[in-house]
């Protein structure tokens, strides 16, 4: 698989919502699991609108060393994302697309 899958995915987060590297590679089936979801942001290519700062680990931690953390946190907080401590609240923000997608066709459902 190319790294061009995981970065048209991550452009599907909305803004103020995050996934977790293991979500993200359970999404596409990745080999190597979380690890390989992050080695595809490592390489994430600039100037692209590429929202790699949505990425977190698990529980919500920042994995980045600094000062890439810091730039994530202040990012993240832009977006209106709310952290508990050093933790993203993903009980607030965690992004599930497959409920986003049910929400929707439920809403255009004629009752």
């Amino acid at each position: 698989m190319s790294w061009e899958a995981v970065y048209r995915w991550v452009q599907q987060i909305p803004r103020g919502r995050v996934v977790t590297y293991g979500q993200l590679a359970r999404a596409l089936r990745l080999r190597g699991g979380a690890r390989t979801a992050g080695r595809a942001l490592a390489a994430c290519p600039r100037g692209r609108g590429i929202p790699w700062q949505r990425v977190v680990g698990a529980e919500g931690k920042l994995l980045l060393r600094e000062p890439l953390a810091q730039l994530q946190r202040r990012l993240l907080e832009a977006e209106g994302v709310h952290f508990a401590g050093d933790r993203v609240d993903l009980t607030r923000h965690r992004w599930r697309p497959d409920r986003a997608r049910r929400r929707r066709r439920s809403r255009g459902a004629v009752l």
